[in-house]
């Protein structure tokens, strides 16, 4: 007995700039049965539904420790080029426990090279 068995669809992926010559023997092999898909669909980061909730949860003493690891700065030495703030105040201003006043935030800019508004609550 034999049964009839529909042959599955031939599938193929590829990701990246598709070389002009294998589009034209894919369109002559496969005709109108050949689907494109265009993913050069670019987004601004900060438009993303992802940018504005991790901002959104990322206090500015996380900015402050993410940007000072990302230098690789120990507390101490990121208090050293705030001018003497001790290590401590650097710790509690990173844990939130307290905030960073607009001369710090400014301070801060000029060392990580980045906007003050990236260490406030604004």
């Amino acid at each position: 007995m034999q049964a009839l068995v529909k042959t599955p669809r031939t599938d193929i992926r590829i990701q990246g700039e598709i070389p002009p010559r294998l589009l034209d023997l894919l369109r002559s092999e496969y005709g109108n049965k050949l689907k494109i898909n265009r993913d050069d669909e670019f987004v601004e980061i900060t438009e993303t539904s992802w940018y504005k909730e991790t901002k959104a949860a990322t206090s500015p003493g996380d900015a402050m420790r993410i940007y000072r690891k990302n230098q690789e700065m120990t507390q101490a030495q990121l208090g050293k080029k705030l001018g003497a703030v001790p290590r401590q105040l650097v710790s509690n201003m990173e844990r939130g426990k307290r905030t960073i006043s607009l001369a710090t935030a400014k301070k801060l800019a000029a060392i990580f090279n980045v906007s003050a508004s990236r260490f406030l609550d604004v």
